[in-house]
């Protein structure tokens, strides 16, 4: 036996220790699989997803669809057979975990973002949807999360709206930043705040973390809105990527007669409070969940019209939409004419 052969056989085993290692140790990827639909203009256990108090609502036949990504969680530990699994199917998709995660991000950490942005998503939409049809909002400062155990915790609330902190005119995160920090230690800063319609007083006594006073919420843009109005979805369902579903569900909800004319639209995209349509990820596995949930018109970000032509859409027509104002036009146009020229993705049928 040759020093070659010997050497070829001895090498065997320590090759198939690497590929059983391989195979079983955690890889630094992310899996993103198509998720739930949900109809924003359903009810969830009797109750209207989109409630409105103070203006009549409108409950009519058609469905507008938000689209989900099931993205596997900070924490997961995958291995190669499953990121195999997702990498060979076609509606599925493998990223390096770096592109979706922060590097120290832990689950709480992406559990309470996704929150935040729900929040603001919810109210930029609802602003939009208002100014289309001719209201007028003012913009505010308000709570986007409270900290579980903080100061402001059980008295402050997310989506609380301020008006005063210390006796003195909020108009910036700033000025709600001085007041605490101007506080006296042991001291409460008295916030007035407009919740539910009402203003409402409440007092918080800072704890000083990080060298500084603070009472434990995360601030953000608001709105004051002529009338109420709520989007009530699961909280688990994190993420600003709706923006312009509950924009489109808002707007429908508050106008006389079916927007989608009875039938079946899905899309998805962030929306900004002057209306534009921003990108969004997992935009073929959304367009999946669509097609697989019965829509026939599928509402595309323009930003991401590229990766979405290269989706399994089946005869479900890709429309891009830069905001919500053209979005509108489109589906009201395809409503009229399901063949009708609409602002189509480039490559798309």
């Amino acid at each position: 036996m040759t020093q070659r052969t010997i050497a070829a056989i001895l090498a065997v085993p320590m090759v198939l220790a690497l590929l059983v290692a391989a195979w079983w140790h955690p890889l630094p990827y992310v899996t993103y699989e198509p998720g739930l639909t949900l109809d924003v203009l359903a009810q969830d256990n009797g109750h209207e997803i989109i409630e409105v108090q103070g203006h009549k609502a409108y409950h009519d036949d058609g469905q507008l669809r938000m689209t989900t990504v099931y993205v596997s969680r900070v924490n997961a530990k995958l291995r190669l057979f499953e990121l195999m699994r997702d990498w060979f199917n076609s509606e599925d998709a493998v990223y390096p975990r770096k592109a979706v995660y922060q590097q120290d991000e832990t689950v709480q950490d992406s559990q309470t973002a996704g929150a935040v942005d729900m929040v603001s998503s919810q109210d930029a939409a609802t602003a939009v949807a208002l100014k289309e049809l001719g209201y007028s909002v003012k913009p505010a400062i308000e709570v986007l999360h409270v900290d579980d155990g903080a100061p402001a915790s059980g008295k402050l609330q997310v989506r609380d709206i301020f008006l005063e902190a210390n006796g003195t005119l909020v108009t910036s995160s700033n000025d709600l930043k001085k007041a605490i920090t101007g506080t006296q230690p042991g001291q409460p800063v008295r916030f007035t705040v407009l919740r539910g319609g009402k203003k409402v007083e409440v007092s918080v006594v800072p704890k000083v973390k990080d060298g500084q006073p603070q009472v434990g919420i995360q601030l953000g843009g608001g709105f004051v809105f002529p009338f109420e109005v709520s989007v009530n979805i699961d909280p688990t369902i994190g993420g600003p990527s709706a923006g312009l579903m509950f924009s489109l569900g808002i707007y429908d909800t508050l106008t006389p007669g079916s927007l989608t004319g009875g039938q079946t639209v899905a899309g998805t995209g962030t929306i900004d409070a002057t209306g534009k349509v921003g990108p969004i990820g997992g935009i073929q596995q959304k367009i999946a969940g669509a097609r697989a949930a019965g829509a026939k018109l599928f509402l595309v970000p323009a930003a991401n019209c590229a990766d979405a032509v290269g989706a399994s859409n089946g005869d479900m027509r890709l429309v891009e939409a830069a905001t919500m104002h053209s979005a509108v036009q489109s589906i009201e146009a395809w409503v009229t004419n399901p063949d009708a020229a609409l602002p189509t993705c480039k490559g798309a049928s």
